[in-house]
């Protein structure tokens, strides 16, 4: 879990948001490079032949709602001329406009949005020599790795920030019933019109979307260098899900097959319960895995595997971090008698 006193924001380049000037981190490292001249001026050339290889799939978004009009950045992903962004640059969206590299703005249309994963894909009618970006692999990241984060902040176009990967595997609250799972932590500026654009690695491919950076409340200030991306693990399972349905059926979450309320003092002595913490099942999903396992109603869940529950909220935490078919020991009490129980995860099924 992220330190509590910092809040996660989404980065919107609309509204209230526009105003936000995020500054580009820089490395403070006490540490002396051992890296020889010649490769830190490879790396140089790579990151430049990259940058101008994949500037051209990169597009601005530009909608307009019901409270006006707002940007964001989107990734072309497949020669039929979809494109990748996020799900909270298109929201609300009654027009939506595309502008390409070279100026270009084309209409676009809204293929399928997933609120959870805040996903969303839109199509234009592909013009000429469109650019297409490939679709990287994010489980070979590396921590330090150097990325570049390409989209169109505050307006400006095809700006080019870059960085290196500072985590890997963040499960990140992005909003309301949004979690970004095993998102990619990097310290390569994210600014308001980033979101939706392009995390790239130094091979060319897209191996994230950048969507959120952190708010440190106590200076109401953006936290410098943090960063995160949905991973383009998640945007191979759910992208095509979306061209080919315009909704999510595969969420590819892990589910206990369970709903549980937070357990809290009150709680506990109304209920009678044993403890005063935990996640309490009000219902069992029947035949699914954790009825399958023996859990039952009333059962307090304190915890998974090596994980204290305290409250629903860790609950769910502990299970962003594992995947469908994954075997788990839930610890759970049954009257005043803690049981121990071996469930196998099933997928958890979209709302609806």
């Amino acid at each position: 879990m992220l330190i509590v006193a910092l809040v996660l924001l989404l980065v919107l380049g609309v509204g209230l948001f526009a105003g936000w000037q995020f500054g580009r981190s820089g490395s403070t490292g006490t540490g002396t490079s051992t890296q020889p001249g010649s490769s830190v001026a490879s790396v140089q050339t790579q990151s430049e032949q990259v940058a101008a290889t994949f500037k051209p799939s990169v597009v601005q978004i530009n909608i307009t709602t019901q409270k006006g009009g707002g940007l964001g950045s989107g990734t072309i992903i497949d020669n039929r001329g979809y494109i990748v962004t996020n799900n909270h640059v298109v929201e609300g969206a009654k027009q939506i406009q595309v502008e390409l590299y070279d100026g270009t703005i084309l209409p676009a249309q809204l293929t399928g949005t997933d609120p959870p994963d805040d996903l969303a894909v839109i199509k234009i009618t592909p013009p000429q020599h469109m650019a297409v970006a490939t679709i990287g692999d994010s489980s070979q990241l590396k921590v330090a790795e150097y990325v570049m984060a390409i989209g169109n902040p505050l307006g400006i176009t095809q700006t080019v920030t870059s960085g290196i990967v500072s985590a890997l595997g963040r499960n990140v609250p992005a909003g309301p019933d949004v979690e970004i799972l095993g998102a990619i932590q990097t310290d390569a500026a994210i600014n308001p019109g980033n979101s939706g654009g392009a995390l790239v690695d130094l091979k060319g491919d897209l191996i994230g979307v950048p969507t959120l950076t952190i708010i440190n409340p106590e200076f109401n200030s953006p936290a410098s260098g943090v960063g995160f991306a949905i991973p383009s693990s998640r945007v191979k399972l759910i992208v095509p899900q979306l061209i080919n349905t315009g909704s999510v059926t595969h969420t590819g979450r892990a589910s206990l097959g369970v709903s549980v309320g937070t357990v809290d003092p009150t709680v506990a002595a109304q209920a009678n319960l044993p403890v005063d913490y935990g996640a309490l099942i009000v219902s069992v999903t029947p035949n699914g895995p954790a009825a399958s396992a023996g859990l039952q109603p009333n059962d307090v869940i304190v915890q998974v595997d090596n994980k204290q529950i305290m409250d629903v909220a860790s609950l769910g935490d502990a299970l962003a971090s594992k995947s469908p078919g994954d075997t788990v020991t839930v610890k759970a009490y049954r009257g005043n008698q803690q049981m121990t129980f071996n469930v196998k995860l099933g997928e958890l099924q979209v709302a609806g």
